[in-house]
């Protein structure tokens, strides 16, 4: 099974690589489909794993290690590199299931293969009410020993209503 995922992936992301010019638009492509994921992935996340509110963008952190990576990837990445403001983490992936049998070819230097999992942490994110910069600092892909998301919280979003709009109370 994720085998087939992972294989599927791969053949997505050749086909970008076909469709766009060059590295930079792929990257933004896989940002933007991760995005849309991650906006629908959270209603099925939150009801699998009856997981509440989380108070701190430190809790935050723990249910997308432990729960959510678990859950929707098999691994659990370590978190580390806390910033001295707590606003800004790293995850750690020892293994990153998405680039088994993956090797990027030379002409493709700055493309971010797993950059869809940045945009699908954005837009997850982004339904419960955080902003957040999400983006790949270290992939074994390019000769790192580990694969690191950087995660930086920017703000808390809050509930606007359309424009034209009020609450009317009786």
């Amino acid at each position: 099974n994720s085998e087939l995922f992972t294989l599927t992936y791969g053949a997505l992301v050749t086909q970008l690589c076909k469709d766009y010019e060059n590295d930079e638009d792929v990257n933004k492509q896989l940002d933007k489909m991760g995005y849309n994921i991650g906006v629908r992935l959270i209603e099925d996340f939150l009801a699998r794993s009856n997981v509440g509110r989380c108070h701190d963008f430190r809790e935050t952190a723990d249910v997308i290690a432990k729960i959510a990576f678990k859950m929707y990837l098999g691994i659990t990445p370590s978190i580390t590199n806390w910033s001295p403001g707590g606003d800004e983490f790293s995850l750690i992936l020892e293994n990153n299931p998405l680039v088994d049998f993956v090797e990027l070819p030379d002409n493709h230097s700055t493309l971010i293969y797993s950059n869809l999992l940045c945009g699908v942490l954005r837009g997850a994110l982004e339904m419960v009410q955080m902003a957040v910069d999400v983006k790949f600092v270290q992939d074994t892909l390019k000769g790192d020993s580990v694969t690191e998301i950087r995660m930086k919280f920017i703000r808390r979003i809050e509930d606007n209503l359309p424009a034209g709009e009020e609450i009317t109370t009786q």
